[in-house]
């Protein structure tokens, strides 16, 4: 079986961005394995990362200096609240209408920029000091992880990818099921204890997200090599964006737990 008709058959993402066809279908509708378009490259993508990271890093150090310099949480609430539902609501517009990447995919990155600095602010002003070690923790794992994958050592193999889908699957579930819980006053205790169940919970989840880059990186490499159309290098960088956010977010909640202790 070809590595195309593997990723075909057997290829998924737990990124909910990227299935086994994304670039493949894209290009086939665009022309691009013809060359009768601008295609996708991997340097494309990269830069439209390094975009979707600054104009994170900008909009998060608004709400993170309004948090600092008024100290009170309810002064960033509001922000943070139409960042988490409009980051949530132009992810799907994304996914749905990537061709809209070049235009979504930034006012996603700006949107999630203003939970995250306020969210961070707070886990800050309880924990010094553990945000830096937080950004330090996912970017050292970024790297290390595209290092693994670019030198062979950690391949996406039919296996990797079902049982990366699935853990990733399984703890979207329980996340979700926690928040309906939370709703009538009840809650799933593992997920936010500190004691060695929670943090175990904590490193699984952690181990999840950034196996979720190994098959990022895979698809986006994919896309590349088919021919995908210009625009992909847009929905590529924010693919990678949704698994980084996720990731730091779990960093900050593990580091929480053990500082807690």
């Amino acid at each position: 079986m070809s590595r195309h008709s593997a990723l075909e058959k057997f290829g998924r993402s737990g990124n909910p961005a990227l299935n086994a066809t994304t670039f493949s279908d894209a290009a086939a509708r665009s022309g691009g394995e013809s060359g009768s378009v601008a295609t996708m490259s991997l340097g494309g993508t990269v830069n439209k990362t390094g975009i979707l990271l600054l104009l994170v890093v900008l909009s998060a150090s608004w709400t993170w200096n309004l948090f600092f310099e008024s100290n009170n949480a309810a002064t960033v609430m509001p922000l943070m609240i139409t960042g988490g539902i409009g980051g949530f609501i132009f992810a799907l517009i994304t996914i749905f209408k990537k061709n809209w990447s070049g235009i979504t995919a930034p006012a996603y990155a700006v949107l999630q920029g203003l939970f995250l600095g306020g969210i961070s602010a707070m886990y800050e002003a309880q924990f010094d000091g553990i945000v830096i070690q937080a950004i330090g923790l996912t970017l050292g794992t970024l790297t290390s992880l595209l290092l693994l994958y670019k030198t062979g050592i950690v391949k996406p193999t039919e296996n990797f990818r079902l049982m990366v889908t699935s853990a990733t699957m399984g703890i979207g579930l329980l996340y979700l099921v926690s928040m309906v819980m939370n709703m009538f006053g009840s809650s799933i205790g593992f997920i936010h204890s500190n004691g060695l169940f929670g943090i175990g919970f904590s490193l699984f989840v952690v181990a999840i997200a950034a196996l979720n880059l190994v098959l990022d990186f895979d698809f986006i490499e994919q896309g590349a090599e088919q021919g995908a159309p210009k625009y992909m290098e847009w929905f590529g960088a924010f693919s990678l964006m949704v698994t980084l956010i996720w990731l730091y977010l779990e960093m900050l909640r593990l580091l929480a737990k053990l500082r807690s202790r």
